[in-house]
């Protein structure tokens, strides 16, 4: 076993795994690098939303549960759903290496089948960070992990939807990160499941390149129009640096 330390702590880590530091309150995160880690994706869709301190929060597909790490002290509490097994039991092994058993809940399962997991409509927000891409197009990757976080394999954009929708109460929020190009097809799906998209803002690499990723709000009940589309988010200046909003987001650059 490879030793890592959280203060006075000792963690035992795997031949594939790593510690990594998410650079707020402390907290780590313990990563296995044959399967999905985490990106700047999802450390931005994490902070897009504009959180209550009373909401649960819902996170699809959570992965190693770094998003619900990062918004714990925002909210009341946040439940994360895994179908990946390795994955789903890092995600539980991150929230008690950081103490957050008592905000942050991890399970097991297919959120294909959330009807037989959850109550309905039991929660404020939803945010996922879906497979990105249907099976295809694009190249699969030879690991199953990552293949299944980057395609369509175990679950389709209408998947998700249904499921953020059975979740969310009425007025609730979807948050999503996802590729500018399937724009289209995400508001359709939406809108057919009653959410509609209120906010939108693009994600550029740099601000002479065009946008990669996009982050999007939706409200459930709302009336279909007034989208408001923020100013893009800009990732590195020109010389490769991140920019001051990056820092910011990794709380790296105080406000």
């Amino acid at each position: 076993m490879i030793g890592g330390e959280l203060g006075d702590m000792e963690i035992d880590l795997g031949p594939d795994e790593r510690l990594d530091d998410l650079l707020l309150s402390g907290r780590k995160i313990i990563q296995n690098t044959r399967e999905f880690c985490f990106s700047i994706d999802a450390v931005l869709l994490a902070h897009y939303p504009h959180y209550h301190k009373n909401w649960r929060v819902f996170d699809l597909g959570t992965g190693t549960g770094v998003m619900p790490l990062l918004i714990a002290d925002e909210v009341r509490e946040v439940h994360g759903l895994e179908l990946n097994p390795v994955m789903a039991e890092l995600a539980q092994r991150n929230v008690r290496l950081n103490h957050l058993e008592d905000k942050v809940t991890i399970t097991h399962g297919d959120y294909r089948q959330i009807r037989e997991l959850y109550p309905p409509e039991a929660f404020d927000c939803v945010i996922v960070n879906p497979p990105y891409r249907p099976v295809n197009q694009g190249r699969l990757s030879a690991m199953d992990g990552v293949a299944r976080a980057r395609h369509e394999v175990t679950a389709t954009l209408e998947d998700v939807v249904k499921a953020a929708r059975y979740l969310l109460r009425f007025r609730g929020r979807l948050a999503m990160v996802h590729l500018p190009e399937r724009l289209g097809e995400i508001i359709v799906a939406l809108h057919n499941h009653q959410i509609e998209v209120k906010r939108l803002q693009l994600v550029q690499p740099k601000l002479d390149k065009t946008s990669n990723l996009m982050l999007l709000e939706g409200v459930v009940g709302a009336v279909p129009g007034g989208m408001r589309a923020e100013l893009p988010l800009i990732v590195h200046n020109a010389d490769g640096s991140y920019t001051d909003e990056i820092l910011r987001i990794y709380n790296m650059k105080k406000e």
